[in-house]
């Protein structure tokens, strides 16, 4: 498969599993209960999280959410045994699809937590213009330089609206599906090049478990930081 191909199939997979579709005010009101008044858990679902929480309560709960998707992913072993060409394959593995399931599950809730609105549209599902903001994050959380000017040069674009609501308005009437395009591209390129790595423990008899574990932690929890340290940034 063509690096484009490979993500979209990654994301189209990730995206079909149930735990991906996070209700944004099942989450927040959830979360927030220990810190608001039922007032405030309104103010808070109409508005942003950011109105009614103290940074040191944001902080308790993005890291909360990092710590169980990340025990979640190992517990589960994502990315174990995996062979080193899975990408040549004409669908993407069970393991892959989990991993990235949960990448995309804790975008949607770190970004709720920082004020976004529901990624989800009128039919309760992630559409492709969503698709394509959440692969923009999943660049910020690879590292991706590109992908994080393009996250900042839509929200200056639409400076005069609320930020919250991009994910409802969409890349393409503002120029930015390209962007995710290559970002994408990105990806599946990084996918590509490091399937090889992460199929290492299939190969150690015995050990092969616990290294799956440690690669995927030192993949995962990196990645879930980088996206925090990004929206501590916008703060």
């Amino acid at each position: 498969m063509e690096a484009t191909e490979l993500w979209d199939k990654t994301l189209n997979a990730a995206i079909k599993l149930p735990f991906v579709r996070i209700s944004r005010n099942d989450f927040l009101t959830k979360e927030l209960q220990p810190y608001c008044t039922p007032e405030q858990i309104e103010l808070a679902l109409g508005d942003s999280p950011i109105k009614v929480l103290s940074k040191k309560q944001i902080d308790k709960i993005a890291n909360g959410c990092i710590s169980y998707h990340t025990t979640i992913v190992c517990a589960t072993s994502a990315l174990s045994g995996l062979p080193g060409g899975w990408f040549m394959a004409a669908t993407v593995p069970a393991d892959i699809a989990q991993f990235y399931g949960h990448v995309l599950a804790l975008i949607q809730k770190l970004l709720y937590l920082y004020g976004w609105a529901d990624f989800r549209d009128e039919k309760r599902k992630l559409n492709d213009e969503m698709a394509n903001t959440l692969t923009l994050f999943v660049g910020v959380m690879m590292g991706s330089r590109g992908a994080i000017q393009g996250i900042n040069a839509l929200t200056k674009a639409l400076a005069g609206q609320a930020v919250k609501r991009i994910p409802q308005i969409g890349l393409t009437k503002f120029g930015f599906y390209n962007v995710a395009k290559q970002i994408g591209k990105w990806i599946g390129i990084k996918l590509t090049k490091d399937s090889f790595a992460k199929g290492v423990g299939k190969a150690i008899p015995l050990v092969g478990a616990p290294v799956s574990a440690a690669l995927t932690y030192w993949t995962f929890k990196p990645m879930a930081t980088k996206l925090k340290k990004y929206l501590d940034s916008q703060l």
